[in-house]
């Protein structure tokens, strides 16, 4: 569970870098824990997986920077 919010959190900070997205920690690690589900499912359905820690973080990275997007679009931002 630790490695999770440790992986939750790094996925959100990248993300929050890519996008210039600010927050604390707490932030980073909501936002990487939804991006991980949301990357996830959006790369299962289009048949990509990840086959490694590396491409687990790199989806859950386009899942949070979709769910960043989505949250700007949605609440003016």
């Amino acid at each position: 569970m630790i490695i999770s919010l440790l992986l939750g959190a790094l996925i959100g900070w990248i993300a929050g870098q890519l996008m210039g997205s600010k927050g604390g920690i707490i932030r980073s690690i909501l936002l990487g824990l939804a991006g991980s589900v949301v990357g996830n499912f959006v790369a299962g359905s289009v048949g990509i997986g990840a086959h490694n820690s590396v491409g687990a973080i790199l989806i859950g990275v386009g899942g949070a920077c979709l769910v960043i997007l989505i949250g700007r679009w949605l609440f003016g931002k």
